[in-house]
């Protein structure tokens, strides 16, 4: 079988119509590619904690290495062991590992495929594990990703920002109002009236960056916060059986019909290049707390931060980003949870929010920090998270399905495709697997499978 099959086959995690492996000489394909990024190891000396997190840029690797090595040099009874996962392949590894027996102790995973490693009864919960002073301290969207059927499995050292950024000179010039925070925001109305205002006054009627350059997720993640807004969902949360009603229901169809309106009205640049708004061609972008240092480099005092325009009687939006777990596999849960714990002092989450520029997922670090902390540039990302108004993914093992048909309506609607019928398609979808995997029952998070 080549590679290229074997990562296909690999990376299938119950979206792929059933949980049922089907490679064949599954379990030593699965030990290859496991070791391929350095196994976890069954057999580590007594006190070793093995840890695998993804390879993410040099400057995170290296505080994650600082404080790995900081860690041991202070324990007297554990030494943890760090193994780097390239990102790309990340996924297809650690399904490859768990059915070669090879999970580590300590598992870093993006925060949508935490309700498919539960299920599949990878993960063990942390509630007994981390103290309620910890858990109390944790920013609530920390809490809302990392929890699944009633239990916590993950705890994050950061989460992510969603908004607007925006061309202060520009929208002044234009005369808008700037919403001053999340209660604030512009309902959807007003921001369609802040388009047309921005491009009476552009030469091309380009006047917003949608970061349509972007992959699959990012649309999932940064527009699913409107159809939320104008009281639709990508699923039924209630029972996470089906979608029908909810994404194709009326308020969904509105929200899509108006961002269609945004492409209609030539109001969206494309933004091939990736330099829309640094080049100041546009006086608004969607996007998140990873464009600060490149748009502040760029616009200076002119740039301004703004929470994300509201479809209906409360503004949404993101959250959810890379969180830890303790593997099943796992023989000492106490020892990985102390690093755990020692991950998740102020300290060490201000150290990553620096490298990453995250947002620190703690109310102590948050305090402390220059970028997120009371009157500072990024707070408001930090309050949105703080106050409630991030929705989580849908938390099922249904979402590597949810959001690729998402992505697919999205597309189709930009293209022209009537919003009611490109939604229809992504329901259909989404039921589909959800009827292919029997409804996910609970088998394997109750340690049956």
């Amino acid at each position: 079988m080549r590679l290229s099959s074997i990562l296909t086959c690999m990376a299938g995690i119950g979206h792929k119509r059933s949980w049922r492996w089907r490679c064949p000489t599954l379990a030593a394909l699965a030990l290859l590619l496991a070791c391929s990024g350095g196994c976890g190891g069954q057999a580590e000396p007594a006190g070793v904690v093995s840890v695998w997190a993804h390879a993410g840029r040099a400057v995170e690797r290296n505080t994650l290495e600082q404080q790995v090595a900081e860690y041991n040099a202070r324990s007297r009874t554990d030494r943890v062991k760090l193994t780097f996962i390239p990102e790309g392949s990340y996924n297809g590894q650690v399904q490859a590992a768990a059915l070669a027996g090879d999970l580590p102790d300590v598992l870093e995973f993006d925060g949508p495929y935490l309700y498919t490693y539960v299920w599949q009864g990878r993960l063990r919960p942390l509630d007994a594990l981390l103290p309620e002073t910890l858990r109390d301290g944790l920013l609530p969207s920390i809490i809302a990703q990392g929890t699944y059927r009633g239990h916590l499995y993950s705890v994050g050292t950061f989460d992510s920002g969603l908004g607007l950024w925006g061309d202060r000179r520009a929208l002044e010039q234009a005369g808008v109002r700037i919403p001053k925070g999340p209660a604030d925001a512009w309902t959807s109305s007003e921001f369609d009236n802040v388009l047309a205002a921005l491009a009476a006054r552009d030469p091309d009627g380009a006047v917003l960056d949608l970061k349509l350059n972007y992959p699959d997720e990012w649309f999932t993640y940064a527009f699913s916060p409107l159809i939320e807004s104008a009281g639709g969902d990508l699923i039924d949360r209630n029972a996470y059986r089906t979608a029908e009603g909810v994404l194709n229901g009326p308020a969904a169809v509105r929200a899509m019909r108006r961002i269609q309106g945004w492409f209609r009205s030539g109001y969206v640049d494309p933004n091939l290049d990736d330099a829309a708004f640094v080049q100041r061609r546009v006086a608004l972008a969607w996007g998140g707390h990873w464009n600060y240092p490149r748009y502040h480099k760029a616009l200076g005092n002119d740039l301004v931060l703004l929470p994300l325009p509201r479809f209906g009687p409360r503004m949404v939006t993101g959250e959810g980003s890379w969180s830890w777990g303790i593997t099943r596999r796992c023989r000492r849960p106490e020892a990985a949870a102390r690093f755990l714990r020692y991950l998740l002092q102020p300290d060490q989450v201000l150290a990553i929010s620096e490298a990453n520029g995250g947002v620190p997922a703690t109310r102590a670090a948050i305090a402390r920090s220059p970028l997120y902390g009371p009157h500072s540039p990024l707070r408001l990302f930090a309050e949105q998270l703080r106050e409630g108004y991030a929705v989580p993914r849908p938390r099922t093992p249904a979402y590597p399905t949810i959001s690729a048909a998402f992505a697919q309506a999205f597309r189709a609607v930009r293209n022209g495709v009537a919003p009611k019928r490109a939604l229809d398609r992504a329901v259909q979808m989404i039921d589909r697997d959800i009827r292919d995997n029997h409804g996910y029952p609970d088998v394997a998070v109750t340690g049956g499978r």
